[in-house]
């Protein structure tokens, strides 16, 4: 039997829409961003330097994120990430194709109705 995924497993694509959606907060620099999805999910969700920062590169080379320098509270410099218009399209796409396959999934567990 396969080893089973643990808790910390995000279904593919749902990092950068994670992402995205903490960016609509304001600009933040990456260890601000793995706090907050970690904050919210109850520490469920830990997002690791190995995934946050080639999501974050992804993100503006697709131009949904841009990035400039800046001071971090304790006096570091760091890298803060700002969503754009084009990223607040994409994030709004990406919650309604999330949507549509978590309904789809309840449905196949018989947590839903079949339309």
């Amino acid at each position: 039997m396969p080893p089973r995924a643990s808790r910390n497993d995000l279904l593919p694509g749902t990092l950068d829409m994670l992402v995205l959606h903490t960016l609509t907060l304001g600009s933040l620099h990456g260890y601000a961003i793995a706090q907050h999805i970690a904050k919210l999910s109850a520490d469920v969700l830990q997002v690791e330097q190995g995934s946050l920062y080639p999501a974050l590169e992804r993100l503006q080379k697709a131009g949904w994120a841009t990035s400039k320098w800046g001071v971090s509270p304790t006096g570091r410099k760091a890298r803060y990430y700002t969503i754009t218009a084009s990223g607040k399209r994409q994030l709004g796409q990406e919650l309604a194709d999330f949507d549509t396959v978590v309904l789809a999934i309840a449905r196949v567990l018989g947590r839903a109705e079949a339309p």
